[in-house]
């Protein structure tokens, strides 16, 4: 399968790139958060250029083949973090400086953050090889049968599925309080009335209030932030590899709070996580904004409903 997967990934990605091009498959919401925070931020001075339609096309379609063509190449990793670097099924992949203590504290549980940037869904079964308890939530998608695929054949390793479509605080809590890892995509625009708001890329913005309501409840509940970089490497070749590079950051909670406020995560002013969240995220966007796939999400509606028009 990995030999097939190597032919039909690249060419499954390129076809569905060009349909989705010639549809046009999202490109005025792209353009619209552009535009929206051009006058804040600038994507322009970036080594990997200007945020481009046509790339992170390209980007998004080249990680939905490797998502259902080699996405079990993931689930192959070593557990043991000084197995790394290493080599699996003809990728190169290694841990980055410093994270390895993080991920072996993640492996005690808490709370875990990250965005749509990169092949983000590959770092689920990663984290799982590793032997992190990991519990991912996720809202169900349509149709039913491609959420069935999703459940049983790509969020789950070594027979376990780590999915989970959690939906009232009691579930949350359960989650934390048995020593899981509980991941959230936290960089989508929160549209419910408990939502905190806050700023990203310049402008104002609706975050999501799970992780300060958790912090409240679990107050020494340790947050984590996560992603996986592709770097090229020129390994004794002519032609430069690339390796997937897995990051793991702890969120430093108290900094600049006093130790009343550090027990209250209900504000805006206090909420130090997504506050952290976000410049995290600024950063990678600064990187290379062709990676971060929500410029397809209407990520500023709740905010700015205006910009994306009718």
């Amino acid at each position: 399968m990995s030999f097939v997967g190597k032919i039909i990934a690249p060419f499954f990605a390129r076809v569905v790139y060009v349909a989705l091009k010639i549809a046009g498959w999202k490109r005025g919401t792209v353009l619209a958060n552009a535009k929206h925070v051009a006058g804040a931020v600038s994507l322009d001075a970036v080594p990997s250029g200007a945020l481009n339609y046509d790339t992170l096309l390209k980007n998004l379609t080249r990680h939905a083949g490797e998502l259902l063509f080699r996405f079990g190449t993931f689930k192959k990793l070593p557990r043991d973090l000084t197995a790394y670097p290493c080599r699996v099924d003809g990728w190169d992949f290694d841990i980055a400086e410093g994270s390895a203590p993080v991920l072996e504290k993640m492996r005690k549980g808490g709370i875990f953050l990250t965005a749509h940037y990169g092949n983000y869904e590959a770092i689920g079964p990663w984290l799982c090889r590793l032997g992190i308890p990991l519990v991912a939530s996720y809202i169900p998608v349509k149709p039913k049968w491609l959420n069935n695929i999703l459940e049983r054949k790509i969020r789950a390793v070594d027979g376990g599925n780590y999915s989970v479509d959690a939906r009232t605080p009691r579930d949350f809590i359960r989650i934390l309080n048995g020593g899981k890892l509980f991941c959230l995509l936290a960089d989508q625009d929160s549209r419910i009335p408990s939502a905190i708001p806050g700023t990203f890329l310049g402008r104002p913005v609706n975050v999501n209030p799970l992780p300060d309501f958790l912090l409240k409840h679990r107050p020494q509940t340790p947050v984590f932030i996560c992603w996986m970089e592709e770097r090229e490497a020129s390994l004794n070749g002519p032609k430069p590899r690339k390796v997937r590079v897995l990051h793991a950051v702890e969120v430093e909670r108290s900094l600049g709070l006093s130790s009343a406020q550090s027990k209250v995560f209900s504000s805006a002013e206090t909420s130090v996580v997504n506050a952290q969240f976000n410049e995290w995220l600024e950063e990678r966007i600064r990187e290379n904004p062709n990676l971060w796939y929500g410029f397809t999400h209407r990520r500023f509606y709740s905010k700015s409903p205006e910009i994306y028009g009718n």
